[in-house]
């Protein structure tokens, strides 16, 4: 059984679904709209502020599908309600993100300025840790996936590296740290 299947998912107040027969689903709400294509053999049942999704046998596939399009579908109410965000943190010496438009430009220590395209639906944010003096990048939007996707095609530009920990990382993210070398302590080294 699908225990996250079973699960209820509650509307808030000011979002509106509707489901067409050929399983396009759209859902609105007060941070905007998103529409996604459910699986024909999955179906969503509206009742009194819940949506419950039904699967129509118990075998391998339609269990795995009744999981799968219950969280999809809580996520695009979620993100139409409230929204999703992903923090990442850039750290380095001269390491820093400026606004540019709707887009950024990333200083990594390249030789040159990385220009960052956000995808549709997508804005930036861009501040400084006051405790720290870090630069973080704030990645909002409403549909989970995007965000997702564009936090992971930023921090694939300089993913953080294990001995001084320079790069960009997400936010919480823990980095196993590397000893390096170590020399010999006296100074004598070489062959004589």
């Amino acid at each position: 059984m699908s225990r996250i299947g079973k699960r209820p998912i509650t509307v808030p107040q000011g979002v509106d679904i509707q489901s067409a027969t050929d399983g396009l689903l759209t859902v609105k709400g007060p941070k905007g709209t998103l529409t996604r294509q459910i699986h024909p053999r999955m179906s969503i049942e509206q009742e009194d502020g819940t949506l419950l999704v039904k699967r129509p046998t118990d075998g391998q596939q339609d269990r795995a599908l009744h999981g799968l399009t219950r969280s999809l579908v809580n996520n695009m109410v979620e993100g139409v309600s409230v929204g999703y965000r992903r923090v990442l943190e850039i750290e380095g010496v001269g390491y820093r993100a400026t606004k540019d438009g709707n887009g950024l430009i990333l200083s990594l220590g390249f030789s040159h300025p990385v220009p960052i395209v956000p995808l549709e639906g997508i804005n930036f944010e861009v501040g400084q840790d006051a405790a720290t003096r870090r630069p973080f990048i704030v990645i909002l939007g409403i549909d989970k996936e995007s965000v997702g996707q564009q936090a992971a095609v930023i921090r694939k530009l300089k993913p953080p590296e294990p001995y001084k920990g320079k790069g960009i990382r997400y936010q919480g993210e823990l980095v196993r740290r590397k000893a390096g070398k170590s020399g010999k302590a006296g100074g004598k080294g070489g062959k004589k």
